[in-house]
């Protein structure tokens, strides 16, 4: 199994309730075959550039362990959702 790193921003309007929703819903599909070693909500930001007239996002930051099958549920799973602004996947080399 490898090291990961994803990022994702998530959609300002959403309540309180429904974040929690979508983190929990990303942190199964990991621990489905992974395991996370860090997980950090670092909250609403302001973007550095507007997506689709969107100016903030709810970042979410997740250090994990998993093959590559794990990872390719992930990004199809990320890109599919609409809660989700942005995302990025990176190998963990340290």
């Amino acid at each position: 199994m490898r090291k990961y790193e994803v990022m994702y921003i998530i959609r300002p309007e959403l309540e309180q309730e429904a974040v929690q929703a979508v983190v929990d819903k990303f942190q199964g599909i990991i621990q489905n075959g992974g395991e996370i070693t860090k997980h950090e909500v670092m909250g609403k930001r302001r973007l550095a550039y507007e997506i689709n007239k969107i100016r903030d996002g709810i970042y979410v930051l997740v250090n994990f362990t998993a093959t590559p099958e794990v990872v390719a549920e992930l990004e199809r799973i990320l890109k599919i959702s609409d809660e989700v602004i942005r995302y990025l996947i990176t190998k963990d080399v340290a």
